[in-house]
């Protein structure tokens, strides 16, 4: 009976971390898409300025 515990247990150990794993990659990739588009986005932005500053001359 103590084996099935023990057994059940570390089974129940093992599925926790290894969707514990798979959710910090969801979070970290979804983090890096938001990151870039955040860049794109400012770089965009800047040229828009920069195109308006020197567009005025």
């Amino acid at each position: 009976m103590k084996d099935k515990i023990t057994r059940l247990v570390l089974l129940l150990i093992i599925l926790i971390s290894v969707t514990s794993c798979s959710i910090v990659k969801g979070i970290f990739e979804a983090g890096v898409g938001v990151g870039i588009f955040i860049i794109v986005l400012l770089l965009a932005i800047i040229a828009y300025v920069i195109s308006k500053i020197m567009g005025n001359k």
